[in-house]
């Protein structure tokens, strides 16, 4: 129960009110300033001249109220700006009360009011408006706060956001929080106030749980480094302290924070790093004024790569993809961005030769970013014939038509399931690769065409279309519980952002033949990851929440690589971006098994492509799938 549920519970008083209020202290101020200037002679009180001077100085600070409209304020939100206001006024005033003096003087005429009492009147009057209004704010945010759900909160960041976050929280009669500390890493801010608050050092934060009760912690700044901020979050967890974070600043508007903008910090927040920084120009002088097709544009990666074009002004981009619905929304998303920017989008297959020949006819595209495929491990395990032809097929017939085309530069997005698969998946993407890498190298040796073919690889990228963070939100939503794999089962991953950046940077700089490999940091075990998303939502693992250990999926691996046991790496210029020394693949052979391969696929044998693809990828061995077998079959035949 609140204490004094009445004042919460007032809506703003009118404007008529406080001006009377204002009215009524200034008379006060006068009858305080006319006691001190006659030495508190009551008699100067009788006289009839008091009551001409008092009538005569109150309807010239209205009309000062009224000019600087000192009413329009709202006092339970007093604050410093407000008194700004309050001494514009007076001084306003003071200078009115002596112009009129002055004339009088000057005409001969007796003046009213001593200079003394204008004087101390203003000094009187300043205080008594700035006293009321500070003292309502006081007990407004006192009868705020006495309340039994009352939230303690450690604002982290004592800089603009911080304060801006405070102001938030006070002028919200309905919130329950209350700030009770400041943490910063600012060895000169430490130990002093801001508004009664004080700042402490963010190293004492364990103590200061205890010591102030804190129920939640806000990050108020953007500067706070990713290991900074993960040490911080694993102590609040640990302690069930709420962690909650701002949007970007770009997103607060005028510095001022909304409610609902103070929201829960995410696991993604957690797994991000340091923001990637590329060479904007290398990239703008080789894609400004081209025209770019990027296929499987309606998904994660690809819709973000066309995002990101938008920034280099290419004379077209071009969207291809099969599914209808959101390649549409993603053009009207882009033109809505990037107004000045074209587009085109394209409905089509990417396996369906003659449907992707018109495309090149009709848009002579000079880049392709290929990032159309099929992903889903368990699903592609199910169905290997339609994860040949989408992934291999589809890879095949767009190289060759970029070949035929005269296409400058072929970006090929493949993933680091690709090296030593163990899924049908992996290894689809590992042939498309050979397939392009072998293309390349035979264009090159023969000096036929001016297309160059490169292929980036990487792993799991933070929410994308079948991730397991957007999975785990459901299941938490749901109430449990959540479903992982293995115990060990690990993941590299990185933000579709990040991951495409480093796509177009690597497509720049790529000379032909290339496979790049990304920095993906460390991996991560995703029991852990599905532990801290419990905590994040303020609940307890395994208890509030189970999780249950399901196995591990058809051709699932316990832990990726993005390099092959036979690779090694290059650096290059851009310290997250390595280049695989990969061994060559002869390009008759690799065609000629491809061919083999897609032959197979009319047979609807699913064992047959696949022992195919094991042809084409020795380092392909099964794992939990029916397809072992295979490896068994090959392993007898070799013995």
């Amino acid at each position: 129960m609140q204490k004094f549920p009445f004042f919460n519970q007032m809506g703003i008083v009118p404007r008529w009110t406080i001006f009377i209020f204002d009215l009524a202290i200034a008379a006060i101020a006068f009858i305080c300033a006319y006691a001190v200037f006659y030495s508190f002679n009551l008699n100067a009180f009788a006289r009839p001249q008091f009551a001409l001077e008092i009538i005569y100085c109150l309807g010239v600070t209205s009309f000062s109220f009224l000019v600087f409209k000192l009413y329009s304020g709202i006092v339970r939100y007093t604050s410093a700006v407000d008194s700004i206001r309050i001494l514009s006024t007076l001084l306003f005033n003071v200078i009115i009360l002596f112009a009129i003096k002055l004339i009088l003087i000057a005409l001969r005429i007796p003046t009213l009011i001593p200079t003394n009492v204008i004087i101390i009147y203003s000094l009187f009057a300043f205080t008594g408006l700035t006293t009321y209004r500070t003292l309502i704010k006081i007990f407004f945010q006192y009868s705020k706060t006495k309340t039994t759900e009352k939230k303690n909160i450690a604002v982290y960041g004592a800089g603009d956001l911080g304060i801006a976050v405070k102001r938030t929280f006070d002028h919200d009669l309905k919130s329950n929080k209350f700030i009770v500390a400041y943490l910063d890493d600012n060895d000169t801010k430490i130990g002093k106030y801001i508004d009664g608050v004080k700042i402490y050092d963010s190293k004492d934060l364990e103590r200061l749980i205890d010591k102030l009760a804190i129920d939640e912690l806000i990050f108020a700044s953007h500067n706070v480094s990713i290991e900074k901020k993960d040490t911080v979050i694993d102590i609040c967890l640990e302690r069930k302290v709420n962690v909650l974070t701002l949007p970007p600043v770009s997103e607060i508007i005028n510095g001022t924070v909304s409610p609902s903008q103070i929201k829960k910090v995410k696991i993604e927040d957690l797994l991000e790093r340091a923001p990637i920084k590329l060479s904007h120009d290398n990239i703008s002088d080789q894609l400004a004024g081209k025209r770019i097709l990027v296929t499987g544009a309606a998904g994660s990666i690809g819709s973000e790569i066309a995002k990101q074009l938008g920034h280099f002004n290419p004379q077209l981009i071009i969207l291809c993809d099969q599914a209808e619905s959101p390649l549409h929304n993603l053009h009207l998303d882009l033109q809505e961005r990037f107004k000045n920017q074209a587009y085109q989008s394209f409905i089509a297959d990417v396996k369906n030769e003659e449907r992707m020949r018109t495309l090149f006819e009709t848009f002579k595209p000079q880049y392709v970013y290929h990032a159309a495929a099929y992903k889903h491990v368990p699903m592609m395990e199910n169905h290997p014939i339609e994860g040949v032809r989408t992934n291999v097929l589809g890879t095949y017939t767009l190289a060759n038509l970029a070949v035929e085309f005269d296409v400058l530069k072929f970006v090929f997005v493949s993933t680091d399931k690709a090296v030593n698969p163990t899924n049908v998946m992996g290894a689809t993407k590992r042939i498309a690769e050979m397939y392009v890498q072998s293309l390349n190298n035979h264009l090159i040796a023969r000096n036929e065409a001016a297309t160059r073919f490169i292929t980036t690889r990487f792993g799991n990228v933070l929410g994308s279309n079948g991730s397991v963070i957007p999975r785990f939100r459901e299941q938490i939503e749901k109430g449990g519980p959540l479903t992982v794999t293995h115990p060990d089962i690990t993941r590299y991953f990185m933000t579709i952002p990040e991951a495409c950046q480093l796509v177009i940077e690597a497509g720049c700089m790529g000379k032909g033949g290339e496979i790049f490999v990304f920095d993906m940091g460390k991996s991560v075990k995703i029991v852990d990851l599905a532990e801290k998303m419990i905590k994040l939502s303020g609940l307890v693992p395994y208890k509030d929440i189970d999780i249950k250990f399901t196995g591990l999926r058809p051709g699932e691996k316990l832990y990726e690589e993005l390099l092959n046991d036979l690779e090694n790496t290059l650096p290059t210029h851009h310290q997250k971006i390595l280049i695989a020394q990969v061994r060559e693949n002869n390009y008759e052979l690799v065609s000629e098994q491809i061919v083999r391969l897609f032959d197979q696929t009319k047979s609807n044998s699913s064992m047959d492509v696949v022992r195919q693809m094991k042809a084409i990828v020795p380092e392909f061995k099964s794992q939990n799938s029916i397809y072992e077998q295979l490896d068994k079959e090959i392993q007898t035949a070799t013995d």
